[in-house]
C-alpha cells in the first residue's frame, strides 16, 4: 500500500472512529493496532507494545500525576478563594476591578496549580455571583472567567509543557521559564482590555460601594498575607527548575509537599479531602496516559510506514519559506483545536512538526510556547471550547452556552494578537531560557 493512500485511510478512519463516539484515547490505539496488522502483519504488533513499555519507563512522566495531585490538594485547601479575596480588595478601585481581579487570580492560580479547568470552576462559583450581584454585565463577567481560567495552559507549571517536552525531546525546565513572559503578556492584555472597555462604557461594571473601596490598609495587607504560601510554592517549583537544582519530577514532588503544608496551615486538612484528591488525580492521570499510549502507538506505526517523512518533505518543499511553513503549522493547530483536545493534537502532530521546524532553523522551545498559545486559543474556541462547558456547569439558570461563547470572542481576538507578537518577536520567549544556558 502506498504511503499516500495509507495517509488518506488514516485520516478517514480517524474521523469515522471519532464520529462513532469512541473516546480519543481508544480511537488512536484501535487505529494503531488495525493499521499495524494490515501493514506489517502479526509481528508488527510488537511495535505497539514496545512503544507503550518505552513510555511507561520514562521517569519524567511521574511529574504529571504529581502536578495534578498538587492541584487537587490546593483546590481543597481554599487557595483560589484566598487569592481572589486578597486580589479584589487591591484591584477594586480599577474600572472593572472585579473582572481584573479574576484575571490576576487565575494567573496566580496558574502559576501554582498548572492544571487546566480548576480555575474556571472555582471562579465560576466564587467570583461570578460577586460580579453579577454588583451589576456587572454578564458578558464581561463570563468572558473574564473563561479567558483567565485558560492561562494555566501557558503559565508554568503547565502540564501542557511537560507533555510537549516529552514528545518533542525539549528541556521542560526551559519550556517552563520560556512561558513566564508570554503568559503574563497574555494576562496583561486581558486586564488592559477590561479596563479600557469599562472606561469607555462604565455601565458594564458599576463602581463598588464605598465600604468596599475604603478598606483600611492594615486589612488589605492582612489579606495580602494569604498570598505568601502560594507565592512561596510557585517560587519553590519554578525557582528549583530555573536554577537547575531539581528535575521536573523532583519539583513536582516539592509542590505536593508544599500543597500539603498549605492545607495544614489553612486548617482544611482532612483524610477525606486527601482521598478525594487521590481519586481525582487517578482519573485524570489514567485518561492522559491512555491518550499518550494510544497516540504514541499511532504515530509510531505511521512513522514506520514512512508517513512522517512524507509530511516533513512536503512541508519543507512548499514554496512559502520557513515563516510560511511555521504559519501553516499554526493554522493547522488552530483548526484542530476547534475539534480535538490539546493532548490529542500534541501527540499526533508534534512528532511530525517539531523536526520540520528544527530543520528550518527555529528553536523548539519557542515553538513549544507557540503551541501552548494555540492550545490557549483552542480552550475557548467554538464549537467545542472546553472553557465554556466548564463554566456552563456552574452558572446560574438563564445563562446559555451561547452567552458564554459570545462573551469570549474579544479574548479570542487578543489571543491571536499575542500569538502574532510572539511570532514576530521570538526574544520575548527565548530571553529567559537563554539566561539558563549561560
Amino acid at each position: 500500500m502506498s504511503i499516500e493512500l495509507l495517509s488518506i485511510l488514516f485520516v478517514v478512519a480517524f474521523i469515522v472512529v471519532l464520529l462513532s463516539g469512541l473516546p480519543l484515547a481508544f480511537a488512536t490505539g484501535a487505529i494503531a493496532v488495525v493499521f499495524t496488522y494490515a501493514q506489517f502483519g502479526e509481528p508488527g504488533l510488537t511495535l505497539v507494545v514496545s512503544r507503550v513499555f518505552t513510555l511507561m519507563g520514562n521517569y519524567v512522566l511521574v511529574s504529571v500525576p504529581l502536578f495534578i495531585f498538587m492541584a487537587c490538594i490546593l483546590q481543597r485547601a481554599g487557595i483560589a478563594e484566598a487569592i481572589f479575596r486578597a486580589v479584589h480588595v487591591w484591584a477594586g478601585r480599577l474600572p472593572g476591578g472585579l473582572a481584573v481581579a479574576v484575571i490576576i487570580s487565575c494567573a496566580l492560580m496558574a502559576a501554582v496549580v498548572g492544571v487546566i479547568g480548576a480555575e474556571i470552576v472555582t471562579m465560576g462559583v466564587v467570583a461570578l455571583p460577586a460580579m453579577l450581584s454588583r451589576g456587572y454585565h454578564k458578558s464581561l463577567a463570563l468572558g473574564s472567567i473563561c479567558a483567565g481560567g485558560g492561562l494555566a495552559t501557558l503559565i508554568p507549571p503547565s502540564v501542557v509543557f511537560i507533555m510537549y517536552g516529552l514528545t518533542a525531546g525539549v528541556s521542560i525546565g526551559e519550556l517552563y521559564v520560556a512561558g513566564i513572559i508570554p503568559g503574563f503578556i497574555l494576562a496583561g492584555s486581558y486586564m488592559a482590555y477590561i479596563v479600557v472597555r469599562c472606561l469607555l462604557n462604565p455601565s458594564l461594571a458599576p463602581r463598588p460601594p464605598a465600604e468596599e473601596r475604603d478598606i483600611p490598609l492594615g486589612q488589605k495587607l492582612k489579606l495580602l498575607g494569604e498570598l505568601v504560601l502560594p507565592g512561596l510554592l510557585a517560587v519553590a517549583v519554578l525557582g528549583s527548575l530555573y536554577l537547575g537544582i531539581a528535575t521536573p519530577t523532583e519539583a513536582a514532588g516539592v509542590g505536593v509537599v508544599g500543597a500539603l503544608i498549605t492545607m495544614l496551615v489553612n486548617r482544611s486538612f482532612s483524610w477525606r479531602a486527601i482521598a478525594q484528591a487521590i481519586k481525582d488525580t487517578t482519573l485524570v492521570t489514567v485518561m492522559l496516559y491512555w491518550l499518550f499510549f494510544g497516540s504514541s502507538a499511532l504515530v509510531g506505526v505511521y512513522t514506520l510506514a514512512g508517513g512522517t517523512k512524507l509530511i516533513q518533505e512536503t512541508l519543507t518543499a512548499l514554496p512559502v519559506g520557513p515563516i510560511g511553513v511555521l504559519l501553516l503549522i499554526q493554522a493547522i493547530w488552530i483548526v484542530l483545536g476547534c475539534f480535538i483536545d490539546w493532548i490529542g493534537i500534541l501527540l499526533l502532530t508534534a512528532p511530525i512538526f517539531v523536526p520540520v521546524v528544527v530543520a528550518l532553523g527555529f528553536d523548539p522551545v519557542w515553538v513549544g510556547v507557540l503551541f501552548c498559545v494555540n492550545m490557549q486559543i483552542s480552550y475557548i474556541s467554538p464549537p467545542f471550547g472546553p472553557a465554556a462547558f466548564y463554566l456552563k456547569g456552574v452558572v446560574p439558570a438563564g445563562i446559555t452556552l451561547g452567552d458564554i461563547f459570545r462573551s469570549i470572542l474579544p479574548y479570542l481576538v487578543l489571543q491571536f494578537i499575542v500569538l502574532g507578537i510572539l511570532i514576530a518577536f521570538p526574544g520575548l520567549t527565548l530571553w529567559l531560557p537563554s539566561t539558563m544556558r549561560n
